[in-house]
């Protein structure tokens, strides 16, 4: 069963996914300069086993969502996220940070207790 949320403050927590403004134009933008359709594709955000803390984030796009995946609408990008994963994420914001460092997407997680050293996985 899928459902929707709405577009709400991206800093909410909660059983929800919230995505900051700057994370949803640059995926907004990487999936439209790969062809797809807005409206209809989406990020999907997974967690897998993996890591030196045992769990580590996922992302791709898709074109749209699985049956049983919790759908959420936040600043114009759609948020595919999967049965199994949810409960790792909920109330997690995702965001995009640009740097000298590197940029790319990060999520913030409320339910971490520990990461390892690199920041690459994490453990609940």
């Amino acid at each position: 069963m899928s459902s929707t949320a709405d577009d709400g403050d991206p800093n909410l927590g909660g059983e929800d996914v919230a995505v900051t403004e700057q994370a949803a134009g640059e995926a907004l933008d990487l999936l439209e300069s790969e062809g797809m359709d807005v409206e209809e594709s989406g990020l999907r955000l997974y967690v897998q086993q993996g890591g030196c803390a045992g769990l580590s984030y996922g992302m791709r796009f898709e074109h749209a969502p699985e049956e049983d995946d919790e759908v959420f609408e936040r600043n114009g990008l759609r948020v595919f996220v999967d049965d199994a994963s949810i409960d790792y994420i909920e109330g997690s914001v995702l965001d995009y940070e640009g740097g000298l460092q590197g940029a790319g997407f990060h999520v913030k997680n409320p339910n971490v207790v520990s990461e390892c050293g690199c920041g690459e996985s994490f453990r609940t």
